[in-house]
């Protein structure tokens, strides 16, 4: 297992029951251990993943369905 953390940048501030549905759809996705919003700044989501099962790019895909634009930060 091959442990990975990233951080998407949210282009809009999610509001608290937004925030809940897309940690819940990210924790759904194998792979992905730990995901978590920023307690400081709200559009910024932190996820601990599997890089061997899933990759970066459908963690940001997954965000984006909900219909938010944001970008890969990298950690």
């Amino acid at each position: 297992m091959q442990l990975s953390d990233v951080l998407i940048h949210i282009d809009e501030m999610p509001d608290e029951s937004e925030q809940d549905k897309l940690v819940e759809q990210l924790r759904s996705l194998e792979g992905v251990i730990a995901p978590r919003f920023s307690l400081e700044k709200d559009h910024f989501m932190f996820v601990s993943y599997n890089s061997d099962t899933i990759k970066s790019t459908a963690l940001l895909d997954k965000v984006k369905e909900h219909g938010f634009k944001a970008q890969l930060a990298g950690l």
